[in-house]
């Protein structure tokens, strides 16, 4: 079964755009698409809308650090001290160059910190290799049950 891939990203445009060269990469993963730092949590810990999803981790959660409601950095802290979710690769997919944002994303225990191409078709192909990587490539962590209290 094919694990979805979660894209964590706020900026209608870079979604746009990654929802593009995602689908041109010709991954059949489901993409499923969280607007907020909020709902990324609400998906990964079975909240709100997504309540009744079946259960499993994504693939790989493709996340923005800049976003609302709740900063990338801060949703990377809750899926790293979540037991089930801790070996969740989680690609932080952002704009910044900051210093202090990159140690903070490895601190924190990301996976990989992708600055996001200003110039069309190399973001489209920073994209597709990400999803490529993650998606297929990449052998993931063998898949844990979330116990239901």
């Amino acid at each position: 079964m094919l694990r979805p891939i979660l894209l964590v990203e706020d900026n209608p445009n870079d979604l746009e755009l990654s929802l593009t060269a995602l689908a041109k990469s010709g991954l059949a993963n489901e993409v499923v698409v969280a607007r907020d730092g909020e709902e990324a949590c609400d998906y990964l810990f079975y909240r709100g809308q997504y309540a009744g999803r079946p259960h499993g981790n994504p693939a790989v959660v493709l996340l923005d650090i800049k976003l609302p409601k709740v900063d990338g950095l801060e949703v990377l802290s809750m899926i790293r001290k979540e037991q089930e979710l801790r070996h969740l690769p989680v690609v932080l997919l952002t704009s910044s160059r900051e210093e202090q944002d990159i140690l903070a994303g490895y601190q924190l225990g990301s996976n990989a910190y992708v600055v996001k191409p200003v110039a069309f078709p190399d973001f489209i192909k920073a994209i597709q290799d990400l999803g490529v990587f993650w998606a297929v490539v990449n052998e993931p962590p063998p898949f844990v049950i979330r116990r239901l209290v």
